[in-house]
């Protein structure tokens, strides 16, 4: 892997609007590693406040191991479903709080960016490839690190393409994706297979254009504002012009006609599966299904048209962000980062992790078998910036693409100027709109 990509100070990877921190599972639980024989040092124990409670067995074992081997006290607790951010509030109270624990958005950088120390230049710090998954305060300081993400991207099936006389690894931006497309569109009946697969719009899939696919928007308008690190009260919509070269690609050259994607039911995923369509939009957690059946699928970025794109790479965020606590002791925060350090670089400690996290971008952990996070993990050490997740700061989510949704399903029935003004009125005054319903 190459070295650590250039810092963007200040551009967290999910940037949520709320102070909450959502997790899933089933209650509390823990494990303290038997004290032992300590290290050479004789200082220092670990108490992580887990975040996803889905490793909690993982990482109950992975304590137990290290505790054997090193002679170091660690503890996991892990929060019960949607009870993080009450656990770490609690859990911070006490005589002897959380060594390790979760600060995984900028709102919580507001409320808990105070007990952080500055991870710069740290062990863990000089373990990470790159700084896309990083959370700042407002002075600069690296309150926590990313240790797992996901992606979302376009989902090419290479085969296909290849039996229609093209190369996927030739599409590195907007044309070379059109030419590929259209050509494979225009020959769909031949071929046995077309474009994209539909853009449906029911509840079940327009998600993916009102969010994931809106991001091609906010990204780019975010990068060039130097990072959002809240939601703006407005936005310009500059780039809806290329959200609407790909949107339009994709409509216009999938299986279905645009007409019939506001009901839905045309189930793309299965499309896609059957190898009825060369590409379709999804995400990393669809790599199960997808793999099943098209073992040699491969991810590759969005692309509209945006200047230096051929540079990009996938849409990847992570709410997972590791923070070590300034309030206690220098032996436990050195005994904390050396037990980070070693759960991303012992290879057996890193191959579990990876095996339930799916990748974690540290230069020495061990490769995961979700390809589409591997390709991410590609990208990055070619040093090609990520879109990170700036959807996260829509305002007033569910009425905002609401509106979205209907804007698309006429623009959709009869592809006007007249209608695509009007999705372009939903997207940017209705952001402000919603703003304003939240914030006053």
């Amino acid at each position: 892997m190459s070295t650590k990509l250039t810092r963007r100070a200040f551009l967290g990877a999910t940037g949520l609007a709320s102070l909450s921190l959502a997790a899933c599972g089933g209650q509390p639980s823990s494990s303290s590693g038997d004290s032992g024989e300590q290290t050479a040092s004789g200082k220092g124990s670990v108490y992580w406040l887990n975040f996803k409670p889905e490793i909690d067995e993982t990482l109950q074992s992975l304590a137990k191991s290290y505790t054997d081997q090193k002679g170091v006290p660690v503890k996991v607790v892990t929060a019960a479903s949607g009870t993080y951010d009450q656990t770490l509030t609690s859990e911070m109270d006490k005589s002897e709080p959380p060594t390790l624990f979760v600060i995984g958005n900028q709102a919580a950088v507001k409320t808990w960016g105070d007990y952080a120390i500055d991870l710069s230049g740290t062990k863990i710090d000089e373990e990470c490839n790159t700084d896309d998954f990083n959370l700042y305060d407002a002075d600069g300081k690296l309150v926590s690190q990313g240790y797992c993400y996901e992606c979302f991207g376009i989902i090419a099936n290479p085969d296909l393409i290849t039996k229609a006389g093209h190369d996927v690894n030739q599409i590195t931006d907007f044309d070379t994706l059109k030419t590929v497309v259209e050509d494979i569109h225009s020959r769909a009946g031949d071929l046995g297979f077309d474009g994209f697969a539909p853009a449906d719009m029911d509840d079940s899939n327009s998600w993916i254009y009102t969010g994931h696919l809106a991001n091609l928007d906010y990204y780019y308008e975010s990068r060039d504002a130097g990072g959002w690190k809240e939601t703006p009260a407005t936005i310009t919509g500059q780039y809806l012009p290329n959200y609407k070269n790909l949107y339009d690609l994709i409509i216009n050259n999938s299986t279905v006609a645009p007409n019939t994607l506001a009901t839905g039911g045309h189930d793309p995923q299965t499309t896609f599966i059957d190898g009825k369509t060369a590409f379709m939009l999804q995400g990393s957690w669809s790599y199960p299904d997808v793999s099943a059946k098209v073992a040699d699928a491969q991810m590759i970025p969005y692309y509209g048209g945006v200047e230096g794109e051929q540079n990009a790479g996938l849409n990847s965020g992570t709410e997972n962000c590791w923070a070590v606590n300034n309030k206690v002791s220098e032996d436990d925060q050195n005994a904390t980062m050396d037990f980070m350090v070693w759960l991303v670089t012992d290879p057996d400690a890193s191959k579990q992790m990876v095996a339930q996290l799916g990748t974690m971008p540290f230069t020495n952990s061990q490769p995961g078998d979700n390809t589409f996070l591997n390709d991410a993990e590609e990208l990055n050490s070619a040093d090609k910036y990520t879109m990170t997740w700036d959807f996260n700061y829509q305002p007033n989510v569910d009425e905002y693409r609401k509106a979205l949704v209907s804007a698309l399903n006429q623009y959709d029935s009869d592809p006007s100027d007249a209608n695509w003004s009007s999705f372009q009125t939903a997207f940017v005054e209705g952001w402000a709109k919603n703003y304003q319903a939240v914030n006053g």
